[in-house]
């Protein structure tokens, strides 16, 4: 989890936002929408925070310990491949900058891209990845069981990162079938706070 934390604490959403989407966006911390009534507003925005990312990775046990200027831990340098597909200018542009951001506290990232099908066939359903570059569309009810639920973290399932917590899973089934607004609001105001503090994703915009 300290990786995941220092890797989202790396990254500088105001500076995707404004380099990649000429400004036309606002930075996203979460699955939902500012402004829809699931959204959590008292989560505070991940800001960078290159200080705390390295010292995240320090306690995680990295350090460059040969001054390559890449981070290694048992040897192995902190090296890791982005993957996206073909032909999505925004993306690729996206992954280019958060290369460069992490290159400076030390994680090497190389990027790929791959043809759609073939991207989402070979790769995504599989698992078979470091790191993606993605995006949702976001539906008008928030129930995004299907996914964040760990019963679809299965291969073809859209909980493709394979995220378990039971704590969540508990909050995703009570929400589902809650039919009082207020109710369901508190329940994915719980989920979200869960999310935020085990960062499965890196949330961008």
């Amino acid at each position: 989890m300290r990786v995941r934390q220092a890797i989202s604490a790396a990254i500088s959403r105001e500076e995707i936002v404004q380099g990649c989407l000429l400004g036309q966006g606002i930075p996203a911390f979460g699955p939902y929408k500012p402004g829809s009534w699931a959204y959590h507003t008292a989560l505070d925005p991940v800001v960078r925070d290159p200080g705390k990312a390295s010292q995240l990775l320090q306690e995680a046990g990295f350090a460059d310990h040969d001054g390559d200027g890449i981070l290694d831990r048992d040897g192995r340098p902190f090296r890791f491949t982005i993957l996206t597909n073909q032909g999505n200018e925004q993306r690729i542009l996206v992954a280019l900058l958060i290369q460069d951001q992490l290159r400076k506290i030390g994680i090497d990232v190389k990027i790929r891209t791959v043809e759609w099908a073939a991207f989402i066939r070979e790769f995504v359903n599989k698992g078979q990845f470091d790191a993606v570059i993605l995006g949702w569309t976001v539906s008008q009810d928030p129930d995004i069981y299907q996914v964040w639920h760990s019963s679809q973290a299965h291969d073809g399932g859209l909980n493709f990162v394979h995220y378990r917590n039971p704590v969540t899973d508990r909050l995703l089934e009570e929400a589902r079938s809650t039919p009082d607004q207020e109710k369901r609001r508190a329940l994915y105001f719980q989920f979200q706070e869960e999310l935020y503090r085990d960062t499965p994703y890196c949330f961008l915009f």
